[in-house]
């Protein structure tokens, strides 16, 4: 339980500068701190360095995994030490264990209202910085004394409101706040912007103001916070605290060694026993150090989140009014007269529930599985001790040369030991660390022989004149690489940077880390279109046509004296196939290629891809000479050609027919319009003239005419009709290959 005191209030008076110089000033109450006369619990505290930290486990999802251990006597109280940022995710994760038959009776903490809620409980609110007319709107029905450049001005705040105010020569409008005083000689108005200071005269709103403001002094200053674990039991007992909390994801960093001088033996000089050496980076941000922990570092990702769950929260509840009845209304007999009522009125709720997928952090602290055993580079010490002067005995000095050999062999040994851990790769490191607050560390927790070759690297989509001199490497130290950054020294020289990502035991990886400028590459694109077949398919003419998209590579050796294992990358393409030749190896969106160039030799290749195109055409899109050389071609059948010859034929036919039925509609137009000229000329004239009969009769003959063209189009119109009829029905019914 904690200890509580009791605190006696002195007055002093608090200065606070405000907009424009302006300064605030009311009394201030200062806490005291009185002896407590609350007797203390039977308890003795511990501090934490009586639980140190003894074992850490770093993930890489941000999170760190925490085991205290130590040893209590008798009834104690211990005390650890967070950061405020830290504190939810130990209150989230934490076990506190008693291995001796103790008793965990309680773990506290000081625990605050949300410094809003707190602000919000004064009876002047500050929360939100108000200004200095919304800070008098508040200070209503206080008394206060205003201080301006024409006098001081004592009186209560009756309100503040904004006025219209010329300002300036041209007559300009101003909105001017403006606080009402009720003062012994009446209401005197005071502009707000002419106040240089002001003073609350109200003792008690003056100290409602001080304990708002010391409440954000307050909530700057609370950095650390303190978790007391109170443990009961007798004598002498083992403790263990584990909880969980954010730390920065630790980090690797790696170093391949290149072999000097290749290995005659082998069939492929190119093939190469490199040396993989890891270093993982850790950093200790706590405000501890880390003495002689036993430390393991973590490849795996488990589900990580953060929850505020150290501040006290509230749940909203609907405020319901005081249930009352109406008063008893006069009643005039044969009159009515309401019911009483009484209103209830329920506020929605705003609170959001977050959906959240809850997981364990926890981490087992046990040591890792079976380490990885590293083979001896026995052939690349001896063939680095031949070479060197001095090899026989010590080397006295500076003066010595440092080869490849000395890196492979007296670099930074692992102090790690890597195994399968559940679900996840487990470094443990081999001997306890320390590192210092506020310090960091590089760590060796790979050192071994792995598989690899030389290669040249070239991928298309770098459209280079050079490929980038690489290596591909296989992962055969037995643990899992990570991402991170690969320093590549070939002998005892620097040969450039790489980047690995994440590779499992056993897997292989190409890496880049220089361009080899020995090797030009020049390419070609290739591209082609080719019609292969016509068929009919329910009537619809269709055509097959294969498309060829590619590159010719040419790779030029001009290292007189070294070949090159060409690794060529070439992007696929959804819905194409590979032609004519086999990837050694696919990825996702590449094919890969293995092409041998011996010294001052040049070798040219071909990757293309094919896809099968079928789409709808128009009978009549290509010419009788087209077709008969694709007939010739054989790309389209005799039969096909017959159909489409036989289509051609039928369409004529209703060519014809529409060619007659559109001259038949002009005739027709034709005719209409001379009976109308005739027909406006005899109304013209008279019926006895001569030139009426002639016209009557002309009139006669060209009605004739107009009723034998209608009978025309009428017939010509069921030709056509039907010889439609007939050529979709058998373009319908054809199904040629």
């Amino acid at each position: 339980m904690p200890i509580l005191s009791h605190a006696r209030l002195t007055t002093r008076t608090l200065v606070l500068t405000a907009i424009a110089g302006l300064s605030l000033s009311f009394p201030t109450l200062v806490a005291a701190q009185q002896p407590s006369g609350q007797a203390k619990p039977q308890q003795t505290a511990a501090e934490a360095k009586d639980l140190p930290v003894t074992d850490i486990t770093l993930y890489r999802s941000g999170v760190g995994y925490f085991l205290r251990k130590g040893v209590v006597d008798g009834s104690q109280r211990v005390s650890l030490r967070f950061d405020v940022n830290q504190i939810n995710d130990v209150l989230k994760s934490m076990q506190v264990l008693d291995l001796d038959k103790g008793r965990i009776d309680a773990v506290s903490f000081a625990s605050k209202d949300p410094l809003d809620r707190r602000l919000r409980s004064f009876s002047i609110n500050i929360g939100d910085n108000p200004s200095l007319p919304s800070l008098l709107e508040r200070l209503r029905g206080t008394p206060v004394t205003l201080k301006t450049s024409t006098g001081e001005f004592t009186g209560t705040v009756l309100s503040v409101e904004s006025r219209k105010v010329s300002a300036g020569d041209k007559g300009q409008v101003i909105d001017t706040p403006v606080v009402n005083l009720i003062t012994a000689g009446g209401i005197k108005s005071v502009t707000v912007t002419d106040v240089q200071n002001f003073t609350i005269n109200d003792a008690k709103i003056a100290e409602e103001m001080n304990k708002a403001l010391a409440a954000l002094a307050d909530s700057r200053a609370e950095r650390i916070k303190s978790l007391d674990f109170s443990l009961s039991g007798e004598g002498s007992r083992r403790i263990a605290v584990a909880y969980v909390h954010e730390s920065p994801v630790w980090k690797a960093s790696y170093r391949l060694l290149l072999p000097e001088s290749v290995d005659p033996t082998k069939p492929d000089p190119t093939d190469i026993a490199p040396v993989l050496k890891g270093w993982a980076l850790v950093e200790n941000v706590t405000d501890n150090d880390w003495n002689n922990v036993k430390l393991s570092l973590v490849s795996g990702r488990p589900v990580s989140f953060k929850m505020d769950i150290s501040e006290p929260m509230y749940v909203w509840r609907p405020e319901i009014p005081v249930p009352t009845v109406a008063g008893v209304m006069p009643k005039e007999y044969g009159g009515g007269t309401d019911a009483a009522t009484a209103r209830v009125e329920l506020a929605r709720r705003d609170a959001e529930k977050d959906k959240m997928m809850l997981s364990d952090p926890r981490s087992p602290a046990a040591p890792a599985a079976a380490p990885m055993e590293f083979a001896a580079r026995k052939a690349s010490s001896a063939l680095g001790a031949a070479s060197r002067p001095g090899s026989g005995g010590g080397r006295a000095g500076s003066d010595f040369d440092v080869t490849g050999s000395d890196m492979a062999d007296y670099g930074g040994r692992s102090v790690a030991k890597g195994g399968e851990v559940g679900e996840v790769f487990q470094y443990t490191l081999s001997n306890p660390v320390t590192i210092e607050r506020q310090r960091s560390a590089m760590i060796p927790i790979i050192d071994a022989n792995i598989q690899g070759r030389r290669v040249s690297i070239y991928n298309m989509a770098d459209r280079a004149d050079h490929p980038m001199r690489g290596a591909e490497i296989t992962n055969s130290s037995g643990g899992q690489l990570l991402p991170g950054p690969l320093a590549v020294y070939d002998g005892a020289a620097y040969a450039g940077d790489a980047q690995v990502g994440q590779v499992s035991a056993g897997d292989k990886r190409l890496i880049a880390y220089a361009l080899d400028l020995d090797v030009a590459v020049v390419t070609k694109p290739v591209n082609e279109w080719n019609i292969t077949s016509f068929k009919f398919v329910n009537g619809l003419l269709m055509r097959t046509s294969k498309v060829i998209q590619g590159v010719e590579y040419v790779f030029d050796n001009k290292d007189a004296k070294r070949g090159r294992n060409i690794v060529l990358e070439h992007p696929k393409m959804d819905g194409w196939e590979l032609k004519d030749v086999k990837a050694a190896e696919e990825t996702q969106g590449l094919y890969r290629f293995n092409l041998a160039v011996e010294a001052s030799k040049t070798v040219a290749t071909k990757v293309i891809q094919e896809r099968t195109d079928v789409s709808q055409i128009g009978v009549f899109d290509y010419d009788v000479k087209s077709l008969l050389t694709y007939q010739q071609q054989g790309k389209i059948s005799k039969a096909v050609l017959d159909a489409i010859t036989e289509a051609g034929r039928r369409q004529g036919v209703i060519n014809d027919l529409q060619r007659r039925a559109a001259e038949t509609d002009q005739a027709i137009e034709t005719t209409k319009r001379d009976q109308s000229q005739l027909v406006d000329m005899m109304n013209k004239l008279d019926r006895q003239n001569p030139n009426y009969a002639t016209f009557s009769t002309r009139l006669g003959k060209a009605s004739e005419k107009l009723d034998g063209l209608e009978r025309l189009k009428a017939a010509t119109a069921s030709e056509l009709e039907t010889a439609r009829n007939e050529f979709n029905g058998y373009l319908a019914g054809l199904n040629i290959q």
